[in-house]
């Protein structure tokens, strides 16, 4: 789908599936214009789809604002963090979902990047035909390669891959991690859970986001990748591109400004505590 916004014009496309061994989907996404979200729900909670679900849609009146800043999403984040407390479940346990994404802002008339992250769903930008991940990781096996203790291949298989530090609605309180990027001509924004992570490796991402320059195909063609590698989980892909910007900016990463910056089953790390000590 194509859209033109704050004089930038962009191309998106998406795709979400259960996967291979999952009888529900509890991923869910947003795209408009100028709001893309991937939320996926708690595999091991109750509800966890109606908890993507409601993130999305508190986030969906982002699209309505003209302009969008980190303390704006913030309050959007908390209605979507009450909604899913407010959710009940058989048992009592709380549901809940990782959020990662792009809005696109403007500062001084010049068109950018504000990504969003909470939990291990990721964000990637290929720009020049190099993709990087944008998103932090808020894991355990992240902090444990933070920390020089584990490289990145191996936490791929680390056994406490899928405990997640950060979680809409499994913790009393949210944060975000918030990050500006200047929009360039030709950027590619890649938005994922992490049953495409979990599949393929960034060098196979990359070889088809180079393949496929239209974004519709590319998201089918990842999603079904990652169902033929194994399809553990459930997998959602959005691709965005920049086909048009009418004020070209050139540039690397800018910091955020002072208070911008907080710091097979996704499951919270209270959570898989608790169940480790027999709670």
């Amino acid at each position: 789908m194509s859209e033109q916004e704050q004089g930038l014009t962009t191309i998106w496309g998406a795709a979400s599936h259960q996967g291979r061994r999952r009888s529900l989907n509890e991923d869910g996404y947003l795209a408009t214009g100028r709001v893309f979200f991937v939320a996926d729900g708690m595999g091991g909670h109750e509800a966890g789809e109606v908890a993507s679900a409601e993130a999305l849609s508190a986030l969906s009146g982002l699209a309505d604002v003209d302009r969008v800043e980190p303390a704006l999403v913030e309050a959007f984040l908390e209605i979507a963090q009450q909604r899913i407390r407010a959710i009940e479940t058989d048992s009592g346990n709380a549901p809940g979902t990782t959020l990662t994404g792009v809005l696109v802002d403007e500062r001084e008339d010049v068109p950018y990047w504000l990504f969003v992250n909470v939990g291990d769903s990721r964000t990637y930008m290929m720009t020049n035909g190099v993709l990087a991940q944008v998103s932090v990781d808020h894991s355990e096996v992240q902090e444990l390669v933070d920390a020089g203790t584990i490289t990145m291949d191996e936490a791929r298989r680390h056994p406490r891959r899928n405990v997640i530090t950060r979680a809409l609605g499994a913790q009393d309180g949210v944060r975000a991690d918030f990050r500006y990027i200047p929009v360039a001509l030709h950027d590619r924004v890649l938005i994922c859970s992490d049953g495409l992570t979990g599949e393929l490796t960034d060098e196979q991402i990359t070889t088809i986001l180079l393949e496929q320059p239209d974004p519709e195909r590319a998201a089918g063609i990842l999603v079904d990748a990652a169902i033929q590698a194994g399809g553990r989980d459930n997998i959602t892909v959005i691709i965005v591109d920049v086909t048009g910007v009418d004020h070209e900016t050139l540039g690397s990463a800018t910091a955020p400004r002072p208070g911008e910056e907080p710091d097979e089953d996704t499951r919270p790390r209270e959570e898989h505590d608790a169940r480790s000590q027999g709670v």
